[in-house]
C-alpha cells in the first residue's frame, strides 16, 4: 500500500515536503522547501527520512518555501534525479544562489558579534552555501512539458499542469499501478488567482482518486482582481499627487511581474503621474529578466507587449538599483517615488532601508500586495502595529498601510472549491500549505459545498492511500 508523510507545510503555510513511497519501494519526494516565519528554526533540522534512498524529488516550482531546502537534501546524501519545468529550474537557480548569499551574510554577521562575546563556538554553519547549490542543479534533471505524460520509472507515469501560480509553476498528477489497479494523486503545489495578468490561469485537473491541496486562503475569498487593480491605482495615484511615495514589499518571483506590467500599463495610458519606479531588489531583477525570458509561457497580452516593446516589463520610468550605491540613491529622492523591494514579508532586504526613511513620512503610504506569515514584520505591521524596530532604531509608522489582497498568486477559497469540482473519481482529500484555523475553515465548506471525504494532515503523519 502507497503512503505519503508530510515532513512541511501541514497545519502551516511553509515548508512542504511531502514523501511518496510506493508498494514497489521507489520513493518520491514533492517539493523540498523551506520553513518561513515562526517555523523558521525548523530549517535545520534532521529531514525525518534518509535523503540517500529518495528517488526522485519533483519540484512544483521555484518558490522558496518550495525548494529552499534543496541544497540541503543533496548535501545530505540525496544523488538522483530533480523533475521540474525548465523555467523553474532557471528560477530556482536566481532564488537559491540568492538564499545562499544571505545565509553566508548572516552567518558571517553573527561570527563576528559572538567573537566579540568570546562565543563563536556556538554559531551554527550555514544550512547551505553556492557550491552546494550548484551541486544539486547539477543532477540529473527531467523537464516536463505542461499536459504531456512522461514515464517516471517502471509502473509509475507523471503529468505537469500548469497551475497559474509563479512562471515555470505545476501541479503533479502522479499515477502509480497498485494491485494491479492505476490509482492519480495529485499534489496542488501552490495554484493561482484567476487574474489572467501575468500568467495563464489554473489549468483543470481532469482525474484524481486523490488530492493533497494548498489550503492558504481556504477561510476566505479574495478581494475582485478588478477591484485590487483599481484600488491599488487609486491609492499609487493619490500618494503620488500628495508629492508621496509608495512603498511596496514584495515577493521577487511572479508579484513585482505583476506589479511591474500594471504600472507599464498605467504609463502608456496616462494614468500614472510622473514619478520614478524602482525595483530594488537584484533577486527581483534577475527573476524579471527570466520571465521576459519565458515570455512565451505568459498571458496573451504579456506576449502583446513583448512583440512590440521587445520587454514586457521596461517602460522609461523603470530604474533597476542592482548594486548597494544605486540602492542607497534612491533616497535622494524626496517623493513621487514608487520603491518596490523585497523581502515580501520584510523579513530583511532592502525594504527595510526605505521603512527606516520614509514610513514615519505621513505622506507615504505602505503597499502589501502579498501573504504576511505568521510571525514576521509584515503581519505585525499589517495587524496594526504603529512601531517597529529597524536597525536598533524605533520607528513609528505614519505612512499609510494598505492591504490588497487580489494580487496574490494563491487561489482563495472559491477558486480551490471549484478547481476540485472539475475533477472526476475524487475519493480523499488532504489539506496541506495552510495555518490550522483556516484549514479548519476550508475543511467545512468542502464537506458542505462538495460532500467529500477531507482530512487535515499532521506533521509526521503516515497517510496510507
Amino acid at each position: 500500500m502507497a503512503t505519503v508523510i508530510s515532513y512541511g507545510a501541514a497545519e502551516t503555510v511553509t515548508g512542504s515536503c511531502h514523501l511518496l513511497e510506493l508498494e514497489n519501494g521507489k520513493q518520491i519526494l514533492i517539493d523540498c522547501g523551506m520553513f518561513q516565519g515562526r517555523e523558521e528554526e525548523h530549517n535545520a533540522d534532521a529531514f525525518g527520512f534518509d535523503p540517500a534512498q529518495v528517488d526522485f524529488l519533483l519540484l512544483t516550482h521555484a518558490h522558496l518555501d518550495h525548494c529552499g531546502r534543496m541544497p540541503k537534501l543533496v548535501k545530505e546524501g540525496f544523488a538522483k534525479t530533480i523533475v521540474a519545468t525548465k523555467a523553474t529550474f532557471d528560477l530556482a537557480e536566481v532564488i537559491l544562489l540568492d538564499s545562499a548569499k544571505i545565509m553566508q551574510e548572516d552567518h558571517e554577521t553573527r561570527f563576528k558579534k559572538a567573537l566579540r562575546r568570546g562565543t563563536e563556538g556556538e554559531v551554527s554553519p550555514p544550512l547551505y552555501g553556492e557550491d552546494d547549490v550548484r551541486d544539486a542543479l547539477a543532477l540529473t534533471r527531467i523537464l516536463p512539458e505542461y499536459g504531456e505524460p512522461f514515464t517516471l520509472c517502471k509502473g509509475v507515469e507523471v503529468t505537469y499542469r500548469d497551475a497559474g501560480h509563479i512562471l515555470g509553476s505545476a501541479f503533479i498528477e502522479i499515477a502509480y499501478e497498485e494491485a494491479g489497479v492505476t490509482r492519480t494523486i495529485v499534489f496542488s503545489g501552490d495554484i493561482g488567482n484567476d487574474n489572467d495578468m501575468v500568467l495563464p490561469n489554473l489549468a483543470p485537473c481532469p482525474h484524481a482518486d486523490y488530492l493533497y491541496t494548498e489550503s492558504t486562503y481556504g477561510d476566505r475569498d479574495h478581494q475582485n482582481a478588478l477591484q485590487s487593480t483599481e484600488e491599488f491605482k487609486k491609492v499609487v495615484t493619490d500618494t503620488l499627487l500628495n508629492w508621496g511615495n509608495v512603498l511596496i514589499p514584495s515577493f521577487a518571483v511572479e508579484r513585482t511581474q505583476e506589479i511591474l506590467f500594471l504600472l507599464k500599463q498605467m504609463h502608456e495610458s496616462g494614468e500614472l503621474p510622473h514619478c520614478k519606479v524602482f525595483v530594488d531588489s537584484p533577486m527581483a531583477i534577475r527573476a524579471t529578466e527570466v520571465y521576459d525570458r519565458y515570455s512565451d509561457l505568459l498571458s496573451a497580452k504579456c506576449r502583446e507587449v513583448k512583440a512590440r516593446d521587445g520587454s514586457v516589463f521596461d517602460f522609461e520610468l523603470l530604474t533597476y538599483t542592482l548594486d548597494v550605491g544605486e540602492s542607497k540613491a534612491i533616497n535622494q529622492t524626496d517623493s513621487r517615488a514608487i520603491i518596490i523591494a523585497g523581502s515580501g514579508m520584510c523579513t530583511g532586504g532592502r525594504i527595510l532601508h526605505h521603512f527606516k526613511h520614509r514610513l514615519w513620512n505621513r505622506k507615504n503610504a505602505l503597499i502589501f500586495v502579498g501573504y504576511q506569515a505568521a510571525g514576521t514584520l509584515g503581519r505585525r505591521i499589517v495587524d496594526g502595529e504603529k512601531w517597529v524596530k529597524i536597525y536598533r532604531e524605533d520607528i513609528r509608522i505614519e505612512a499609510s498601510v494598505y492591504t490588497i489582497n487580489g494580487f496574490s498568486a494563491h487561489a482563495d477559497q472559491s477558486g480551490i472549491l471549484e478547481w476540485i469540482k472539475g475533477m472526476s473519481g475524487l475519493k480523499n482529500i488532504f489539506l496541506i500549505h495552510g495555518e490550522a484555523d483556516k484549514e479548519a475553515l476550508f475543511k467545512a465548506a468542502i464537506t458542505e459545498q462538495l460532500h467529500k471525504e477531507v482530512h487535515i494532515v499532521e506533521q509526521n503523519e503516515v497517510i496510507y492511500l
